[in-house]
């Protein structure tokens, strides 16, 4: 039988997502501030990061430094969806690492989310706060 849940690491795995087709989720209580994972692929520069998104449509890319991303597409962290809430954050320790951290505590079982914090993502946002403020605008 297919086992439909991916374990990422001890706190997250990969599950179907209410959000977005799939998305990472707590395997256990999280508390604030945890480091949960590093976020590891491949280094590329602004112009091959435009190049993937455009011709490749790929969307997994981190944005590290000012001319540096890391494309995750090959790492189960291309799960990891959109909240304008989010339940965790992006944090650049150094030159070449960047980690996905906790900004408040999680429990077992909810989805660990980011803000992808780019314009567009706004427009299409599915998250309860979009689709609240959607909904009083109609």
């Amino acid at each position: 039988m297919h086992n439909s849940k991916t374990i990422l690491n001890e706190y997250i795995e990969v599950k179907e997502s209410p959000v977005h087709g799939k998305g990472l989720f707590a395997r256990k209580d999280i508390p604030g501030d945890t480091l949960i994972s590093v976020i590891q692929g491949e280094f590329i520069d602004e112009d091959e990061c435009v190049r993937r998104e455009d011709n490749e449509n790929n969307n997994y890319i981190f944005w590290h430094s000012d001319t540096n991303y890391v494309d995750v597409s090959n790492n189960l962290l291309r799960y990891l969806n959109h909240d304008c809430n989010p339940k965790c954050y992006v944090e650049e320790l150094n030159e070449t690492c960047l980690c996905l951290m906790t900004e408040s505590d999680i429990s077992s079982g909810e989805e660990i989310t980011i803000d992808y914090d780019y314009e567009e993502i706004y427009d299409y946002c599915n998250c309860s706060k979009c689709q609240s403020k959607n909904t009083d605008n109609e």
